[in-house]
């Protein structure tokens, strides 16, 4: 025991990383419960959509659509997601897969969807960088209404 104590003093740093691996590991396996929600990979996202009737919620800024969005998402830009968010009260009880670009801004909008009482509420794990790296179709948004006249 006595040698075990001196070589962790001589290598301290390296229980350190040991100790930031393994917390990482846990945050990894137990963070969806404790946060409340779970992520979701792409392909999951559309059993999920298909199977369960899921709504997907597009949190990206306005600018950020026109490169594409996920056909049937609902778009509410997390800048104005704290008062649009009562829009999605009609999906209570259905699953709700929150995305934005990468995955990052759209865990916040899925942890406020938890404390407005969402269950279950999903975060699109890569957004929609993920969404196009699996070779899923993106919708182009279009101008409705202004169709060209046949001669």
């Amino acid at each position: 025991m006595q040698q075990f104590g001196e070589f962790f003093l001589n290598h301290w740093d390296l229980f350190l990383a040991l100790a930031v691996i393994l917390g990482m590991l846990f945050w990894q396996s137990f963070g969806g419960r404790i946060r409340g929600y779970r992520d979701v990979e792409p392909l999951d996202a559309v059993q999920l959509m298909n199977r369960e009737d899921a709504v997907l919620v597009d949190v990206r800024e306005e600018p950020e659509m026109k490169d594409g969005f996920i056909a049937g998402s609902v778009h509410i830009p997390l800048s104005k997601f704290g008062e649009r968010a009562g829009t999605l009260d009609g999906s209570r009880g259905k699953p709700v897969i929150v995305g934005c670009r990468s995955g990052h801004r759209s865990a916040r909008a899925a942890g406020m969807l938890r404390k407005r009482g969402f269950e279950p509420v999903y975060n699109l794990r890569g957004g929609i960088m993920a969404w196009q790296n699996a070779n899923l179709p993106l919708s182009k948004p279009g101008k409705p209404g202004k169709q060209k006249k046949k001669k």
